[in-house]
């Protein structure tokens, strides 16, 4: 599909502004999100990654940047960007905001290609991550209470997906499964709406999206923690389990609970948390779980269906982790 001149990133100009990175040779994307786009920018020097911020929000990208920079220094897998000539990490060329990073060659990995002990690493890993960003980031004097969702406004929600999707023409499997699933869910709500948990205590700064598309791996270890747009102020231990619970999936939207016991007991004391952070963290992932529609609302209501192959799985994964409760806090907690 052609890309329009819109899309193309200002490859000359975002040059001119390095010391010395080569000619370019070829701009082609490899990602398309909604937070950003990326090219892997070849030039007579050698390869980048080219990000494009859609966002423009040149403050917020400094500060991903600044912290990266700070935790390679402390030996964390990440890939900083590099600086300008005048030491600037954010180029904006006609309103748009770019960075460019050095290229990383390796692959993704989910929890089903990773070994008990990676998956140990892996929660080590991000424990680390937790531990270091409190060490870099000052204290956000903004953070607040995290409130849960309100089962009220999912049980509308619900109505409007369901119309939606009762409504789609052609209609497909997809549609079918869609509105089974958006009915199953609206009873399970109304079953457990009184276990709705109350507000979050104020969070710490966690990397905001630690899923395998946002790890490469080079081997068995791993290259780099890529993606740091959604930085900012969490409660880590909700990170940890929100991470897991994409890690270990599988296709039937169950958890490879030995793998998450591995990863949990490993995060927790890298990070230095207790079973009983864990434990909450689990009642109120579950609790989002439940009240989720991220998948659904991208079809629907945005027409986009790039996440619909996530679905079947996450939307089985609510149900199971509502009917395997005790396991699940036991595999994060115990």
């Amino acid at each position: 599909m052609p890309r329009s001149s819109a899309t193309v990133p200002p490859v000359g100009a975002l040059l001119r502004r390095y010391e010395n990175p080569g000619e370019p040779l070829s701009c082609e994307p490899v990602t398309q999100g909604l937070l950003n786009r990326g090219y892997r920018l070849a030039t007579t020097r050698g390869a980048y990654f080219l990000k494009h911020h859609l966002d423009g929000d040149r403050e917020a990208i400094a500060r991903q940047h600044r912290a990266t920079q700070r935790l390679q220094a402390l030996g964390v897998p990440v890939a900083p960007p590099v600086e300008d000539a005048r030491g600037d990490t954010v180029a904006v060329i006609g309103g748009r905001c770019y960075a460019l990073h050095p290229w990383i060659e390796g692959r993704h990995r989910d929890g089903a290609q990773l070994t008990t002990l990676q998956s140990r690493r892996l929660g080590s890993l991000l424990g680390r991550v937790h531990t270091c960003l409190e060490r870099v980031m000052e204290v956000d004097a903004h953070r607040g209470r995290h409130e849960s969702a309100d089962p009220e406004e999912t049980f509308a929600l619900i109505d409007e997906l369901l119309a939606l999707a009762r409504d789609a023409r052609p209609r497909d499997a997809f549609d079918n499964l869609a509105e089974h699933r958006l009915l199953e869910r609206r009873a399970l709500l109304e079953r457990h709406a009184d276990r709705r948990p109350p507000p979050a205590s104020p969070g710490c700064w966690v990397h905001g999206d630690f899923h395998p598309l946002n790890l490469l791996y080079r081997g068995a270890e791993p290259a780099a923690i890529v993606d740091w747009d959604r930085l900012g102020v969490h409660p880590r231990a909700e990170e940890a389990v929100r991470a897991a619970a994409i890690f270990f999936v599988q296709p039937a939207g169950e958890l490879e609970l030995g793998k998450v016991r591995a990863y949990a007991r490993a995060y927790r004391r890298a990070a230095g948390a207790d079973s009983a952070e864990l434990a909450a963290a689990v009642h109120r992932v579950w609790w989002e779980r439940l009240n989720d529609f991220w998948i659904l609302r991208w079809r629907y209501q945005l027409h986009d269906r790039r996440a619909d192959p996530q679905f079947p799985a996450a939307s089985a994964l609510a149900v199971w982790w509502t009917r395997e409760y005790e396991a699940v806090r036991d595999a994060f907690a115990g």
